[in-house]
């Protein structure tokens, strides 16, 4: 098999195309992820009756199944339950009337809220309780001392593994795929087609990831460095 370096480079402008929709993908479901994981920790963190056991059954059933079912269930069931609910009250509101992409959201950021849940949990958990008390004592109340004293330290503790959801959620984009939404993956199978270079095409495709990739890495590195200029008193 011969490899054309030339349809590479084809291939990899090509699919340029389609990464404003990956990033929006990656961008959208890890910030409401980020939103789903801070409840679901708070509620975990603080014991809320019921609530707690329904935080940790959501955490534990998304973790112990496929993301790509996930996509499969909001994309099958949700219509379905839409479908129903405007049958039974009457509207003429129809699942077809929604785009594709917010049925992606919805799934990849339900995905994304479970890991993020445990990755807050942990950065919460890992500050010590005496800032809380000190916050308490100086009258803050709970959501100003979380807010102004909790959520920055647990951001910096956390600032890992944060990275690591956002690489995996950037990869994960790709099973928008399978529900025909155009991102990076699906726009190389595309531009594969119309001479079925698919290895080339492929190639292009990894070296797109894996250049955002290390952009990723990139500012959050520098991003570690100046929280760490920050915590030891200095000036960013």
């Amino acid at each position: 098999m011969k490899i054309d370096p030339v349809f590479i480079w084809t291939a990899f402008v090509k699919l340029l195309s389609a990464l404003p929709m990956t990033l929006f993908i990656t961008a959208i479901s890890v910030g409401a992820g980020l939103v789903i994981g801070s409840i679901i920790a708070l509620l975990r963190i603080y014991k809320v009756p019921v609530l707690q056991h329904l935080a940790a059954f959501y955490v534990t059933f998304i973790r112990g199944t496929p993301m790509l079912m996930h996509l499969f269930l909001v994309y099958f069931g949700l219509p379905a339950l839409i479908d129903a609910v405007s049958g039974a009250f009457g509207w003429t509101f129809k699942s077809s009337s929604v785009p594709i992409l917010v049925f992606v959201l919805i799934a990849f950021s339900i995905t994304a809220g479970a890991y993020l849940a445990e990755v807050i949990r942990s950065g919460i958990l890992a500050i010590d309780k005496g800032q809380l008390e000190a916050a308490y004592a100086i009258g803050m109340k709970t959501p100003q001392a979380l807010w102004r004293i909790v959520f920055p330290q647990a951001f910096a503790v956390s600032l890992p593994n944060l990275s690591n959801s956002l690489i995996g959620m950037l990869h994960g984009s790709t099973l928008a795929f399978t529900v025909t939404a155009v991102e990076i993956f699906a726009e190389a199978n595309i531009v594969a087609t119309t001479n079925w270079k698919y290895f080339e095409s492929f190639i292009a495709a990894a070296l797109l990831y894996w250049g955002i990739t290390l952009l990723i890495e990139k500012a959050v590195a520098v991003l570690e460095k100046r929280i760490n200029v920050y915590n030891r008193g200095g000036v960013a």
